[in-house]
């Protein structure tokens, strides 16, 4: 059993930027590759930071059209002020960079763009050189995985790879994405940790064990707890 990688879901071909883009070329780039973000690199392709559609926006807010007109938004930190007053790439980006490593699983990216509130990470190797970019829809594209090759991997990695149990003791049942269970386990302390490890497998949406019955209440008779 294993979580998909990032450099399996990345895109590689990544749009970038030099520090020293000026505003217009930013919002040309965006909406010539309809993207919404672009990282911000250096003559040897490190990540210095994204510059995004919102970066360029506090801009726009933060303008008054004539005088009269609605005054600059009230409130802004002093980054947040000279961020507005930008003009390049390097002044309007975000930084530093949040950024993901192309051996990280799905999980570790989601967990950290979760974390950090950001929708997408640029891929850097070792040297922090840009190699790609993954975002929220890359990773949702596990949940594009067949119903065959998930419940293959329930069956042979999970099942019998993990737990060692015979390949016809539990049945295993996907309809998009949706796991159910059946059969016998030895023990009912397991069904617990089966379900577990089954939500695990990438594109799994829920795991249902109704129907998965054991032979021994080992949780019932045990005070110290189930099988684990």
């Amino acid at each position: 059993m294993r979580h998909r990688r990032i450099e399996e879901l990345m895109t590689r071909e990544v749009v970038s930027l030099r520090g020293d883009a000026p505003f217009k070329e930013i919002v040309r780039v965006l909406a010539h590759h309809r993207i919404t973000a672009v990282p911000v690199v250096d003559g040897t392709n490190r990540v210095l930071g994204i510059v995004s559609e919102g970066d360029l926006l506090r801009k726009t807010a933060d303008q008054a059209a004539v005088p009269g007109d609605t005054p600059p938004v009230p409130g802004l930190e002093a980054w947040e002020r000279a961020k507005a007053e930008g003009t390049r790439a390097e002044e309007l980006m975000s930084a530093p960079p949040v950024c993901a490593r192309p051996g990280w699983t799905v999980v570790e990216a989601a967990r950290l763009m979760e974390v950090q509130g950001v929708k997408r990470l640029p891929v850097v190797d070792e040297q922090d050189r840009l190699v790609g970019i993954v975002s929220r829809r890359d990773l949702l594209g596990i949940f594009l995985r067949d119903d065959d090759g998930i419940r293959r991997e329930i069956t042979e990695d999970v099942l019998a790879g993990t737990l060692g149990l015979a390949p016809d003791g539990v049945s295993v049942e996907v309809k998009e994405g949706r796991v159910e269970l059946g059969g016998t386990v030895p023990y009912r302390g397991m069904v617990p940790a089966i379900e577990r490890m089954c939500a695990t497998v990438d594109g799994v949406v829920s795991v249902s064990s109704t129907r998965l019955a054991h032979e021994n209440d080992d949780v019932t008779a045990s005070s110290g707890g189930g099988w684990s």
